[in-house]
């Protein structure tokens, strides 16, 4: 099989379409526009997409793919772990797709269109079924329909936001609809008065943890690697101590 260049052709197109359609939106490009920025013709564009849909639906295809591969990797885990499987790998996904998701926040009727909507029907309704778990009443079926919109819509509504501290937030926000335990206090420092209780019902203590849950050492790694945030930030970001992240960093590396 012989295996496309990085930039070939289509790439190039398919590159050139997130562009403009997050630019302009998919409705108010046409593909000439597309081949001027890129050179072509719309001929040579109609080669590799015969129409502008199939330009949108090449687009959308990573992320139904992904998300199409997570649940099965949660279908074929451990029970226990299923609903964790798909909360933590349904936010990294949204976040790793975000561009594409933004494009399609302005034209989101265009995936009602074609088997790309049944796809992400029967992804949605997966999902659901493993968040809500075995023989789940109405109230745990609803709720879980709400947490994949929480694992989903803030990547668009907070483009702004860094990768690893928007997951931070959706994953705790998350969390506490569904009454599983935070791994940490609100990762803004505004978890509410002292001695106010969660969802699930434990007690918060006063002041930031002294501890922080593998996640958030994860978190912190991964925002220190970056070389975007400074440590202040990232302690502020996971709602601990910057004395708390350095305990949690490797002493060696600064990791």
């Amino acid at each position: 099989m012989t295996v496309e260049a990085p930039d070939d052709t289509r790439t190039r197109i398919l590159r050139a379409a997130l562009d403009l359609f997050a630019e302009h939106g998919y409705q108010r490009t046409p593909l000439r526009q597309i081949g001027e920025r890129l050179r072509l013709t719309k001929a040579a564009i109609l080669y590799h997409f015969p129409t502008k849909e199939h330009l949108l639906t090449a687009l959308i295809e990573p992320l139904v793919s992904d998300l199409e591969a997570l649940l099965a990797a949660a279908e074929a885990g451990p029970p226990e772990r299923a609903r964790a499987t798909v909360l933590e790998g349904w936010v990294d996904t949204m976040l790793a797709h975000r561009r594409p998701l933004g494009m399609l926040f302005h034209d989101i009727a265009l995936v009602t269109r074609g088997d790309t909507y049944h796809r992400l029907m029967r992804i949605a309704m997966r999902a659901n079924d493993l968040i809500a778990g075995v023989d789940a009443g109405r109230r745990e079926r609803v709720r879980a329909v709400q947490a994949v919109a929480m694992c989903s819509d803030p990547v668009v509504f907070f483009a702004d936001v860094p990768n690893a501290v928007l997951r931070a937030d959706m994953l705790d926000g998350v969390r506490r609809l569904l009454g599983d335990p935070p791994v940490d206090s609100d990762p803004t420092g505004d978890s509410g008065p002292v001695g106010d209780t969660g969802t699930a019902g434990v007690r918060r203590r006063p002041g930031r943890p002294r501890a922080m849950g593998p996640e958030q050492v994860e978190t912190a790694r991964r925002m220190h690697a970056e070389g975007a945030h400074t440590a202040d930030e990232i302690a502020a970001a996971l709602g601990v101590s910057r004395a708390t992240l350095y305990r949690h960093l490797d002493p060696a590396t600064g990791e």
